[in-house]
């Protein structure tokens, strides 16, 4: 019995030993992988961010109603920039996302440049009779506030504004040639629209219904058919003539 019970500590000290060596060994290689990298599908679970741009080339964007990108776009130290040229023809002059989005978040950073406008679309159809995507896409305005002469219409017509359709709450847009920071929420399942400029909410409006066509019925869209009437469609980035930059552009589906 005594050399029984021996054995049997001896049994036990040796597979405490095995268990503390298996604690301390390291995992097997590629067991798990870290995502590091800016990822340009959107198959991905809902609520996970996708990078659109990968700070690298246009990869997952396309120029409105054409199979090519302009000249005038470039991607320079991980941004998109406009530099425009307006006696260059070729090619998409607007900017638009290859895959279409419903519900979502989309995040990025602009930068405008003096006297500059620009803006971001949703629900942008490609329709060969319509030459711009605002034609179809409502607009998150971008613009040099202090400058451009638009910007003087009022304050739905400056940075951050549903254009000419929603004013924003404040003035949160930083001065020409700095980065701002705009997230945009677009739900249908809720009905509403949202805009966050540098970390602040400044809009919130319907994005369907009888409310939605009465904000269109008392804007300069009234009577645009097909405008704001598409729930899927595309991300777009205007050409507007002036320089502009967009960088960080990631979005969420909801």
């Amino acid at each position: 019995m005594k050399r029984i019970s021996i054995c049997m500590v001896a049994l036990a000290l040796m597979s405490g030993c095995k268990e503390k060596v298996d604690k301390n060994k390291p995992k097997q290689e590629g067991a798990i992988k870290l995502d590091t990298q800016q990822n340009n599908s959107s198959e991905k679970a809902e609520g996970e961010w996708v990078f659109l741009f990968d700070g690298k080339t246009f990869s997952g964007w396309h120029g409105y109603n054409a199979d090519e990108i302009s000249p005038e776009w470039s991607v320079v130290d991980g941004a998109m920039v406009l530099t425009p040229d307006n006696d260059n023809k070729a090619g998409g002059k607007n900017l638009v996302s290859d895959k279409d989005y419903t519900n979502f978040e989309l995040s990025l950073e602009w930068k405008i440049s003096e006297g500059g406008n620009s803006g971001v679309f949703w629900g942008v159809r490609e329709i060969a009779e319509l030459p711009e995507p605002y034609q179809t896409g409502p607009e998150i305005q971008i613009i040099d506030n202090e400058r451009h002469p638009d910007a003087k219409v009022g304050p739905s017509h400056q940075s951050g504004a549903l254009y000419d359709m929603v004013d924003p709450s404040s003035e949160m847009a930083k001065p020409a040639g700095e980065w701002n920071t705009m997230i945009v929420k677009i739900d249908h399942n809720s009905n509403e629209g949202k805009v966050w400029l540098n970390g602040v909410e400044i809009v919130s409006f319907p994005v369907h219904g009888e409310e939605w066509k009465n904000m269109i019925d008392n804007s300069k869209f009234k009577g645009w058919e097909g405008f704001g009437v598409y729930k899927t469609g595309k991300i777009g980035l205007q050409h507007h003539g002036d320089k502009v930059s967009f960088r960080n552009i990631k979005i969420r589906s909801l």
